[in-house]
């Protein structure tokens, strides 16, 4: 309750506290401050002091917002968290890729300066912030006195710079003072800067009352504005911390509640199956006690039973030996009966007749194939007859004969076809070469037209008359393949046939030709060459062998004479192939009389055969009719002393099957005898036979009567409980030993039958689980001491966090009573300077409506508080709240008393400083004038210094209405840094402008 009242209404530090008191900042100075220049700057308190700037292109890359900031930094604004260790100051460092459009040749700054000169009562005062980009961020020095960096260029200021810091005093002793300390140490917890700074400095940025239309802000944003002007916001913040502690530790009891719950569901799970092993143990127990009971019980059984079966094998042993002698009697007078020479005669008759039969057989055999041969050979005559007449009469030599002359006659009519069919192709060949003019030499005439060269045949060029015909063809007949060319192309036409050897060229000549001799090319002059001595050549052709029409009608005829020839030949080839079908047939009819001679032969043969085979039969018979005959004579004399025989042999069989009998029953008895399993059940007792009988006559009345059947299920029952107490999942549970799985496994899927497996596995699954149990039981009991150990702890734990919740409950709700009463009476002091300024600057009253709206539930989430300002628009009318209809120079001007009252509200009797970011930037042209003189205004009644950035457009109106004008300059984005601002002012204390001018001039150059 008290640290609350006392952060929201500072009071006079004391001590070592509030270094700069009452004073008031007159100048400033930057080094490696974002681009601004090191000159100091001079201000005028208590007034408005407007910072212009004039970038590359307008007002902005100056550095306005960075110069307000640094001041802010300076004044102690608590905007920048200097409880959290200001880190967001180091953000206003010279940052070389920023500043300078990320040339190379400059490099980031890694600390920097800002130095504010004071004065006042005590005389001036010069205090140095060192801005670090490695926490610490923010360090403190100061000094009495005016203590700059005053030289005349950039360069020796900033290295001036880090020498004044080194030659100030520490503040804290051995170390500096830090941003944590800075607003107790220099102004004493009082508030001596509130602001509205741009994004483009601080990343949380509480809303302008002045950046938009005041009816345009919700009554939350108005409240946020309000909190961040008086400091309220960051006691929200210490509520919402109060409210998130409150939750934490609730959540703590919550979540110990919870782990109790769910030790004490683990813990109980843990007894039950601490509880269901006990049970386990005891049903395990009870197990191995029946199983060993069943075992007395067997073994005592299985005694008297083997004792028994002892004395009942004594008298089938007796029955035995009676049986032996009975049979062996028989034996010996069947022996007697029995003779070997009757045997003998029946068995060489049985023998002989056995033989005759095998003979007849076989006879029989042969005779049934020779018949079966016969009648196969007789289906074969008719059609080797029908096939014989083809034949007309020839044998088979002679139709051999005609066969080869007839084929040899087809062959050759064959191959006269073959010659005609060529002769017809060759006509054909030639009738075309004369219809197309190259009759005579076609091979010469087709590569010279290949080669483009005119030629034609010598003879089918000329025509001769009748009377000539015969002289000139003689002549003409040496050069039937000669080719006719121009003269001028007979060069060329030569190199044309060079691939046709003895081809004959004739050159056209001009002039007159013989008498009946006729041309359609020039050739003359070869005409009149011919008819030399020494070359005759046969005349007397029948038809004329030059002139075109003449070889064409001629190669026709040629060629119909060939075509009938062609005709002929293949009538002649028909007639040859006929001859040798019907040779062909001929020979076929020779060859089937041939193998019709050679049936009726085979014929005759399988007759003879069939009639010797039936006499040999009928030779066969009387001895076979005899050796039957003996062979009964013999069976009859045998068959008397077989009778006997057969008496005996069933007395005999009798005999044996009663021995027989004796002895399946001693074997039985055997077998029952090794079924009782004595041995192995002694064995398996491990301890002499009377101690099972002493055990089972320890027993009670009832148990004594029980079956080792009635033992074994109920030892089988007792060890299914402690199976399904130890593992209730059974084979799959966790808990369970891979040797129980095993044995689980071999119960279930084992072979035999279901009781013959559990049987079997009932001794090792009954130990397994017994040594399992036994090795937890030691566990179990420590785990249980620590559960109730535990349980009393936890239950300490858990009132422990309730406690500390309730408390915090507690707490949470005093904080927010407390920082309730404190918002509201700071509300209300913001409240009375608004109605005060607004009476006081031309209106007539106004107020702030803020209802106290209950603390949220959720720890992360803000209480939001709504304030709603309103204002009477004539004297004795009502409050208006601010969102109704108003024109806009109204809302401006309560805009700006709203801000000065805030200031005034939160300043505690300082002397206070109001930056803004965008000073008027949604004022109306026609009345920015106005609004601004209201920031002089009330600065100048009320002591406060109201500082505020100014863009292009707003720049004309403050001019004449501030108190002190700064120009920051920077003509190129290319300058790291500024030029030397602008500072234009008036202060009517004469004697701080007479102790800031040294400084001042001497940062100029010389």
């Amino acid at each position: 309750m008290t640290a609350v009242t006392d952060a929201l209404v500072p009071e006079p530090a004391t001590g070592g506290e509030d270094v700069v008191g009452d004073r008031v900042l007159v100048a400033v100075q930057a080094v490696n401050i974002s681009r601004l220049s090191t000159h100091p700057v001079p201000t005028v308190p208590g007034t408005l002091i407007v910072v212009a700037g004039q970038g590359p292109k307008d007002s902005n890359g100056a550095g306005k917002s960075s110069f307000i900031a640094a001041i802010t930094a300076l004044l102690g604004d608590e905007q920048w968290r200097f409880a959290s260790g200001a880190r967001a100051v180091s953000e206003l460092l010279f940052n070389a890729e920023l500043a300078t459009q990320g040339d190379s040749a400059w490099a980031s700054a890694d600390h920097g300066y800002i130095a504010g000169v004071f004065d006042g009562d005590g005389g001036p005062l010069t205090v140095w912030l060192r801005v670090n980009a490695d926490a610490p961020h923010l360090e403190v020095r100061w000094r009495p006195g005016v203590h700059l960096a005053a030289a005349p260029s950039e360069a020796e200021r900033v290295t001036l710079a880090d020498g004044v810091w080194a030659s100030l005093p520490r503040g804290a002793g051995r170390r500096d003072v830090v941003a944590k300390d800075l607003g107790r140490v220099l102004y004493g917890g009082r508030v001596r800067c509130v602001s509205f700074l741009s994004t483009s400095v601080r990343s949380k940025v509480a809303t302008n009352l002045l950046s938009q239309p005041l009816n345009e802000i919700p009554p939350e944003r108005i409240f946020n504005a309000i909190a961040a002007l008086t400091g309220l916001d960051r006691e929200l913040e210490a509520e919402r911390v109060a409210r998130a502690e409150e939750h934490r530790e609730r959540a703590g009891a919550a979540e110990a509640a919870e782990r109790l719950a769910a030790w004490e569901r683990d813990a109980a799970a843990q007894l039950r199956a601490f509880d269901r092993r006990d049970r386990a143990r005891a049903d395990a127990e009870a197990a191995l006690t029946c199983w060993r009971t069943r075992r007395a019980r067997l073994l005592a059984d299985a005694i008297e039973a083997d004792a028994a079966l002892a004395a009942e094998r004594a008298q089938w042993e007796a029955d035995e030996s009676d049986a032996r002698d009975a049979v062996a009697a028989a034996e010996r007078e069947i022996e007697q009966l029995s003779g070997e020479t009757l045997d003998a005669g029946l068995a060489a008759a049985a023998s002989a007749l056995a033989d005759a039969r095998a003979r007849a057989e076989r006879l029989g055999a042969d005779a049934a194939v020779a018949r079966d041969r016969a009648e196969e050979l007789r289906r074969r005559v008719p059609a080797l007859e029908d096939r014989r007449r083809e034949a007309d009469g020839r044998d088979e030599a002679a139709a051999r004969a005609e066969l080869a002359a007839a084929e040899t006659r087809r062959d050759e009519a064959q191959q006269a076809f073959g010659r005609a069919r060529g002769a017809v192709a060759a006509a054909e060949r030639a009738a075309a070469e004369a219809d197309a003019g190259a009759s005579s030499a076609p091979a010469q005439l087709r590569a010279l037209a290949a080669a483009g060269i005119a030629a034609d045949g010598l003879l089918d060029a000329i025509e001769l008359d009748e009377a000539v015909r015969d002289t000139w063809e003689t002549r003409l007949w040496p050069y039937r393949e000669a080719v006719v060319v121009a003269a001028d192309a007979l060069d060329a036409a030569a190199e044309a046939l060079a691939g046709l050897p003895g081809s004959m060229i004739v050159a056209a000549s001009d002039g007159d030709l013989p008498d009946g001799v006729r041309s359609t090319v020039p050739i003359a002059g070869f005409l009149s060459g011919l008819g030399g001595d020494g070359v005759m050549v046969v005349g007397g052709f029948p038809d004329p062998v030059t002139g075109r029409a003449a070889r064409v009608k001629a190669a026709h005829a040629a060629w119909e004479a060939a075509r009938a020839e062609e005709e002929a030949a293949r009538r002649r080839a028909d007639d040859a192939a006929a001859d040798v079908a019907l040779a062909t047939r001929r020979l076929a009819g020779a060859r089937a009389g041939t193998e019709l001679d050679a049936v009726h032969a085979d014929l005759a043969a399988q007759r003879d055969r069939l009639a010797a085979l039936t006499a040999q039969e009928a030779a066969l018979a009387p001895e076979l009719d005899a050796a039957e005959r003996e062979v009964r004579r013999r069976q009859a004399r045998a068959d008397t002393r077989a009778l006997e025989l057969d008496r005996l042999r069933g007395r005999r069989e009798a005999r044996e099957r009663d021995r027989d009998r004796v002895r399946a029953a001693l074997a039985d008895l055997d077998r029952r005898r090794a079924a009782l399993g004595l041995a192995a059940l002694e064995e398996d007792w491990g301890a002499p036979r009377e101690t099972a009988a002493d055990l089972l006559a320890g027993l009670d009345a009832d148990a004594a009567t029980w079956t080792p059947d009635e033992w074994w299920q109920t030892a089988e029952k007792h060890l299914s409980e402690a199976l399904r107490h130890a593992f209730p999942d059974g084979p799959s549970d966790a808990d369970a030993p891979e040797e129980i799985r095993f044995l689980l496994r071999e119960r279930a899927e084992g072979e035999g039958r279901r009781t013959e497996r559990e049987q079997a596995t009932f001794p090792r699954l009954a130990a397994a689980l017994d040594g399992h149990l036994r090795r937890q039981a030691d566990y179990e009991r420590h785990r249980r001491r620590q559960i109730e150990v535990q349980l009393a702890a936890r239950h300490a734990d858990l009132v422990t966090a309730r406690k500390g919740a309730e408390e915090a409950a507690g707490a949470a709700e005093a904080h927010r009573t407390a920082l309730t009463a404190a918002i509201r009476a700071r509300l209300q002091r913001v409240a009375e300077e608004f109605d005060k300024l607004d009476t006081a600057f031309g209106g007539y009253g106004a107020t702030l409506e803020f209802p106290t709206p209950e603390p949220p539930a959720d720890p992360g989430q803000e209480w939001r508080w709504r304030v709603t300002p309103k204002w009477r628009r004539a004297d004795g009318q009502r409050f208006v709240p601010y969102n109704r209809r108003a024109n806009t120079a109204l809302m401006d001007e309560k805009a700006v008393k709203l801000v000065c009252a805030a200031a005034l509200a939160s300043a505690g009797g300082g002397r206070l400083c109001l930056v803004l970011d965008e000073l008027g930037r949604n004022l109306g042209k026609e009345h920015r004038k106005e609004a601004v003189a209201l920031f002089r205004k009330i600065g100048e009644t009320h002591g406060i210094t109201v500082i505020g950035a100014l863009q292009d457009d707003m720049e004309p109106y403050a001019i004449d209405a501030c108190g002190q004008y700064v120009k920051l300059r920077r003509s190129s984005d290319a300058m790291p840094y500024n030029e030397p601002p602008v500072v234009v002012g008036y202060d009517e204390h004469a004697e701080r402008v007479r102790l800031l001018a040294e400084q001042v001039t001497a940062a100029r150059p010389e």
